[in-house]
């Protein structure tokens, strides 16, 4: 969680890889499916890739892929590099901005009963690429509070979003955005190495929440759960000064985090179907 203390109030404004695509759902478009899942697995893979790996991991043969692939070039979706391997083109930086957006405008109210409920700052994030973004926050009422902007990206090692995110990737996953994006220490007690992290996801899957502990700025805890069974990789967390956000207040908010996750994830659900 990277907020900084704030004293004067301010007015706020890995899964695996799915099966090898078979025929399109009913009144569905085959080839609109296998374009978007492509997409799917170049994010997966860290934003770029070669044909080889896309066909061994789509189970499309390779001429299906080259003929998607050109169409998503000459729509501005995916780039050709010069050493011929494929990446996601900027033309998906607008959609996602939007989509993050509205997401964060469903999560508010949800967020808003987290601080009433437990009266520290409530935040959602996502996991784009291998960032953390932070898409929606409602403050804490409390004069020293905790602020971190819409829209901040942050590496996700050092953060309780970050660790609630990527506590069920895979090992092989995680070693490999470790090794893309390093793990810079933000403090004294910011993890800074790989066997470190995958412990600290371990402890996450076994307690079912992620705390950063002064991992990101001294004197600011912060506790968060995953978003389950989100369209995307989400997780809300609460933040606040280490003196408030103790131990024994962290009994009290995990039950709570859970059940605002679970509201969320079927609010996001409902958002979904009246699309």
């Amino acid at each position: 969680m990277p907020p900084s203390a704030e004293r004067n109030p301010t007015p706020q404004g890995a899964q695996a890889a799915p099966a090898a695509p078979g025929p399109a759902a009913s009144g569905g478009v085959q080839s609109l499916e296998r374009a978007f899942g492509l997409l799917e697995r170049m994010a997966d893979a860290g934003g770029e890739v070669g044909l080889s790996e896309l066909s061994a991991t789509s189970g499309l043969p390779l001429p299906t892929i080259h003929r998607l692939m050109r169409t998503l070039v000459s729509c501005g979706y995916v780039r050709q590099q010069p050493n011929r391997r494929y990446a996601l083109g900027p033309r998906l930086i607008r959609l996602g901005e939007s989509a993050a957006r509205l997401l964060g405008t469903w999560a508010r109210p949800s967020l808003a009963r987290l601080v009433e409920e437990t009266g520290e700052t409530a935040n959602m994030a996502l996991l784009d690429g291998d960032e953390v973004v932070y898409v929606a926050q409602v403050p804490s009422r409390h004069s020293m509070r905790m602020f971190t902007e819409v829209g901040r990206r942050v590496l996700p090692h050092s953060t309780g979003v970050g660790k609630a995110l990527l506590s069920h990737t895979p090992d092989e996953q995680v070693r490999a955005l470790l090794a893309r994006t390093g793990m810079p220490a933000a403090t004294e007690k910011t993890i800074t190495t790989p066997e470190a992290f995958l412990d600290a996801l371990a402890q996450v899957r076994e307690s079912g929440y992620a705390t950063d502990d002064n991992e990101q700025e001294i004197g600011v805890r912060c506790i968060a759960v995953s978003v389950p069974d989100s369209p995307t990789a989400a997780a809300i967390s609460i933040s606040g000064p280490a003196g408030r956000v103790t131990d024994a207040a962290t009994d009290k908010f995990v039950p709570l985090l859970h059940e605002v996750a679970a509201d969320l994830a079927q609010a996001l659900a409902r958002s979904g179907e009246g699309q």
